[in-house]
């Protein structure tokens, strides 16, 4: 078993990268301006092998964030006690400066969804996910961060705004945010919403991280822009222009690029990431 060593105690206002194991080299000799990374909890929930010598050897040079994907926050059925166990022995031995899963459920009855699926905003789905958020956070001893999603349509029976129904699970249980700006201009586009009076709305003093990525694009039946969060292609620039408005309003915040599939050599990447330092700049 991997030892506790100490690691960051939060995560820089610099530049990060969701790590890809073919980088690892690369990574690790030319950085750039990257000063943190991101892993997938559940493709390190293994007992050893290289996975986590990997990650060992990373968290010694680099600050660290898991990011949950199969956890179910907003799932109907009870937490999984059984991926929870393995996620606190992560969190345990890894000890990362910040935990992250998303506003979603992936889960019904024993089948698991390879999706991030959106969930209706009223009173007794507020309930459940604060319950779920309070249970994460009990178990890991630690604060979680919540991601809002990426949208492609409202749901008639929602009460609350997305907005309002994250700061109300703020309130209630003490969570973060992480406020992925990606996800707010794909909801923004294919919802016909601005992405300016989303952020303004946003409780940005909650925010403890943020994700920029790519995404494809496609139109509906109606011939409408439909955008798809598929992490496989380039941050476009309307997404940097978000991310600066977002960055002028918050602050400087730790900001990672997502890059999940199709994943470029590391030049790329690192190209990408210094387009994170430069928005980051102003905000210093």
């Amino acid at each position: 078993m991997l030892d506790n060593s100490p690691r960051a105690p939060n995560l820089p206002n610099a530049p990060g990268i969701g790590y890809k194991p073919q980088h690892f080299t690369d990574l690790r000799a030319d950085p750039g301006p990257v000063r943190w990374i991101e892993v997938h909890a559940e493709n390190y929930m293994g007992d050893g092998g290289r996975p986590l010598a990997q990650l060992r050897a990373l968290a010694d040079q680099f600050a660290l964030s898991v990011h949950g994907v199969g956890l179910s926050i907003g799932g109907e059925a009870p937490l999984d006690r059984d991926h929870l166990t393995r996620l606190k022995t992560l969190v345990g031995w890894s000890n990362p400066a910040s935990f992250s899963e998303h506003l979603a459920w992936s889960t019904h009855g024993a089948e698991f969804l390879n999706d991030l699926l959106p969930l209706p905003y009223t009173f007794e789905t507020l309930q459940r996910v604060a319950d779920h958020i309070d249970q994460v956070q009990t178990t890991l001893g630690r604060q979680m961060l919540l991601e809002n999603p990426s949208s492609y349509l409202c749901f008639a029976e929602s009460t609350w705004s997305e907005t309002d129904f994250l700061a109300e699970l703020v309130h209630r249980t003490g969570c973060g945010l992480l406020l992925d700006v990606n996800n707010v201009f794909i909801s923004a586009t294919n919802l016909g919403l601005s992405a300016e009076s989303y952020i303004e709305a946003f409780p940005l003093h909650a925010v403890g991280e943020i994700h920029v990525g790519g995404h494809d694009e496609d139109t509906d039946d109606h011939g409408a822009p439909l955008l798809i969060d598929s992490h496989g292609k380039p941050v476009v620039d309307p997404v940097w222009s978000l991310l600066a408005f977002t960055l002028a309003k918050s602050g400087p915040r730790p900001v990672l690029v997502e890059w999940d599939n199709d994943v470029p050599d590391w030049p790329v990447l690192r190209a990408e990431a210094e387009r994170a330092a430069l928005a980051l700049a102003p905000a210093q």
